[in-house]
């Protein structure tokens, strides 16, 4: 069960957020507080009485301390509780992913949502207690005519960049799914996924790649029945990284 943390300046939105929060069954209790100073006192008396936080769930536009700064605060915590921003502003997604956001919702919160976030705050509590060797899954929400998909980054075969957005692809999908991160972002937070850059505008899941092939000096690599192209700049770590891996066709 976890215990979790709410803070919004606004009265009437963190009411309805402890409400929400406290009428998930995963929940065992849920602190509160007004603004990130608030809240930060808080967290620093439950650590002194030994007490356990699992996760945060916060607003971001707060006068004074803000929630992107707070989260930038709990990084210097031994054990930091994941953090879940509840906002009305979509201008701040890419930042609170840098800082290893969990979730990232838009105000009016649908029940759905954060009953999702939920989950995620607990598998990741549950894989804290209980690690594992190699880097975690993770769960990419992604939204859809209204409805959220979640896409795990195991499926993810590569990545190709459209701007400050990026295009997921999976085996399961033809057009892919679009999230708004630029690919230099991802690229940092997945390399120890076993992401690798190919180009300037593709990532590629290593353990994908079923052919590294070289053609009149140009090298491309194949995932499943797509050949993307190695960029020149590339092509010496991809050779490096897969060559023992997977047959060179020449």
């Amino acid at each position: 069960m976890l215990r979790v943390l709410a803070v919004d300046d606004e009265l009437p939105a963190l009411e309805e957020l402890v409400y929400l929060l406290k009428a998930d069954p995963r929940i065992e209790s849920v602190a509160q507080a007004n603004d990130p100073a608030q809240a930060l006192r808080g967290l620093s008396r439950m650590l002194v009485e030994g007490e356990r936080l699992d996760a945060v769930f916060l607003d971001i536009r707060m006068p004074g301390l803000d929630g992107l700064d707070f989260t930038r605060l709990l990084s210097g915590f031994a054990s930091p509780p994941a953090v879940v921003f509840v906002t009305a502003h979509d201008d701040c997604a890419v930042t609170a992913y840098e800082l290893g956001a969990l979730d990232y919702l838009l105000k009016p919160v649908r029940p759905e949502r954060l009953s999702e976030a939920v989950r995620r705050a607990d598998q990741a509590v549950h894989l804290a207690d209980e690690p594992e060797p190699g880097a975690p899954d993770e769960v990419i929400p992604v939204e859809l005519g209204g409805r959220t998909r979640m896409v795990s980054r195991s499926t993810v075969t590569h990545v190709e960049a459209h701007g400050d957005y990026v295009r997921l692809h999976t085996g399961e999908d033809t057009a892919g799914y679009l999230v708004r991160i630029p690919l230099a972002v991802l690229a940092r937070r997945w390399e120890e996924a076993g992401f690798i850059r190919i180009h300037r505008s593709t990532l590629v899941a290593c353990g994908h790649i079923n052919e590294l092939r070289f053609d009149e000096g140009r090298a491309a690599v194949r995932v499943g029945e797509t050949l993307l192209p190695v960029s020149r700049r590339h092509t010496r770590q991809v050779r490096d990284l897969l060559v023992r891996r997977f047959r060179i066709d020449t």
